[in-house]
């Protein structure tokens, strides 16, 4: 083999070691995204289920009343969890007794406090108009004295929660556009290169599918090789950040990871085909005197 082939060789595998690098590094960049918004809608919706109300219930309430009363919260989609406290446990509560100078007992004759419905909402809470229906009409239940929670926190939580969500799903298709157009223009050049072998194929009679076949199992290694270059390289992030901030990780999160490696390797290897696709069809389709002012 002649230098000038040698050379020619290695210029080629440079050139697919080149493209597949950048489509990896591409690819790592779009699963970093996805576990970055997981984790953000994640967090949202966390935060709308950290919201409390407290239904405190008469004292004239029967067991009828109160055994009606969780039912429904318990049937109702707002409601994530409901804990039933007495008022015989809240006299046990030391940040309550700091109040009061001396025992609680010697202050007060008898015990003020009302037994209640602990109310942990679900992330359906961040309707305002769903959550404001639902104290609504949990203060019209028979047996209820009161509901409470913290009205202007929650107010202010869901209107951030509001316009962050709308802004980091504009960001992510931006940048699902941006990379995109870069995987489709890294593959196009490397096929853009390969124009001429293309043509003459093409002049010896050889039909499409044989012209696009070498092209496209070349493209679907490729796609893998990519994909697996950015699994591996997203997965040892990953891991670092388990290992180094392991109270930030959760069950979730990591199910999630583990989706988007596999959904890395998979995307490679459809992207990869249907740019190559794209590409060589082009040049196919193109007319032999136009193939070199391209």
């Amino acid at each position: 083999m002649s230098n000038t082939d040698r050379r020619l060789k290695r210029k080629v595998r440079n050139s697919y070691m080149i493209s597949t690098v950048s489509i990896a590094l591409v690819l790592f960049l779009l699963g970093a995204v996805a576990y970055l918004m997981t984790a953000a809608m994640k967090i949202a919706d966390s935060l709308s289920r950290s919201v409390t109300v407290i239904v405190e219930l008469r004292n004239d309430a029967g067991e009828e009343q109160r055994a009606a009363i969780r039912k429904h919260f318990e049937q109702s989609p707002m409601v994530d969890e409901i804990t039933f406290s007495s008022k015989e446990s809240k006299l046990e509560d030391e940040e309550f007794r700091k109040i009061f100078a001396a025992e609680f007992e010697d202050v007060l004759d008898e015990n003020p406090l009302l037994d209640s419905y602990e109310v942990r909402l679900s992330a359906k809470s961040g309707d305002d108009e769903a959550l404001g229906a639902f104290i609504d009409e949990a203060m019209t239940l028979d047996g209820v004295e009161h509901v409470s929670y913290p009205a202007r926190v929650v107010e202010k939580m869901h209107s951030t929660i509001n316009k962050v969500r709308p802004l980091l799903l504009i960001f992510a298709a931006v940048l699902l556009v941006i990379s995109l157009t870069l995987l489709n223009s890294t593959i196009r050049l490397a096929i853009y290169s390969k124009r001429y072998i293309i043509n003459t194929m093409k002049l010896v009679g050889a039909t499409k599918w044989f012209i696009m076949r070498p092209f496209l199992w070349s493209g679907f290694k490729q796609g893998i090789a990519a994909g697996i270059i950015a699994a591996a390289l997203f997965g040892a992030t990953i891991y670092g950040i388990d290992r180094s901030l392991p109270e930030i990780s959760s069950h979730e999160q990591l199910m999630a990871a583990a989706a988007i490696l596999g959904g890395m390797i998979v995307t490679g290897v459809a992207v990869s085909l249907l740019f190559t696709l794209f590409a060589v069809n082009k040049f196919v389709n193109m007319k032999s005197n136009k193939i070199y002012l391209y």
